[in-house]
């Protein structure tokens, strides 16, 4: 393994100006920080360009089982300075990867597919913690639509802990995904969160091919993609809380969902 030990390195600049959406975009890579989300990118498909680790860090099994099933990917020790250089974290754990960009459209979707939307939904944190109650409660898919949070933001990738590798999360324009949707599968149910003409979140059936629309934190779900939306449902306040977090309420329905389907 090559040493990297100055702040100074071409390539450590390079990786450090991935911290800016436009620098991600730019050039198709992003940053994948501590030992967990890196392993969980080596147990999947995601192409990695790089893998740093600290120094005097002991090489995990699963590490050296990755480098001699893929001894294209450049594997460095640096040192603290340098690991701290290009992760965004203030005390980064000792590893970090370079990965590639991807389309994870999913090839066939099945005829009772459940799909997750998030329309304008813009901290990272609830986009991420959202697209790991996907992954836990087995929907098929996650569309991140325009106006939410980036989907390779720091915080969204560590929020996913590691989910964004395990099921298709892509984005998409949310009227595009849902003409599209129906015109693939015309039994397609859009369920939207809203009070507009809404039942509660129970009363509503998720069997076949579901699309379930969370809205943004503060405003909800655009007017344009309510008039699509075949039902809107309401979770109800039993105590003197306003609303639920955007999260916790896209937890709850999506878990309904399952619930429902498994009777």
């Amino acid at each position: 393994m090559e040493r990297i030990t100055s702040v100074q390195n071409t390539r450590i600049k390079q990786w450090a100006k991935l911290h800016a959406r436009k620098d991600r975009e730019g050039t198709g890579r992003f940053l994948l920080e501590g030992m967990h989300l890196v392993e969980e990118a080596c147990r999947s498909d995601i192409p990695l360009e790089a893998i740093l680790v600290e120094e005097e860090t002991r090489l995990p099994e699963w590490l050296n089982a990755y480098q001699q099933t893929y001894p294209n990917v450049e594997l460095f020790w640096v040192t603290r300075p340098v690991l701290e250089k290009v992760a965004e974290t203030k005390t980064p754990q000792g590893m970090l990867a370079i990965a590639k960009m991807r389309v994870t459209l999913p090839d066939v979707l099945a005829d009772d597919c459940l799909l997750l939307v998030l329309d304008k939904l813009q901290d990272p944190g609830n986009v991420g913690t959202l697209i790991r109650t996907a992954d836990a409660a087995g929907f098929d898919g996650v569309v991140i639509g325009e106006g939410s949070a980036d989907l390779y933001n720091s915080k969204t990738i560590r929020s996913t802990m590691g989910s964004l590798f395990h099921l298709p999360v892509w984005r998409e324009n949310v009227i595009d995904f849902i003409h599209r949707m129906k015109s693939e599968h015309p039994d397609l149910r859009v369920i939207g969160t809203s009070l507009k003409e809404s039942k509660a979140y129970t009363d509503v059936m998720y069997t076949g091919p579901v699309a379930l629309v969370i809205g943004n934190e503060g405003s909800g779900i655009s007017e344009d993609v309510l008039e699509l939306t075949d039902q809107n449902v309401i979770i109800p306040i039993h105590g003197r809380a306003e609303s639920l977090n955007a999260a916790i309420a896209g937890s709850i329905l999506m878990y309904e969902a399952i619930r429902q389907r498994a009777k």
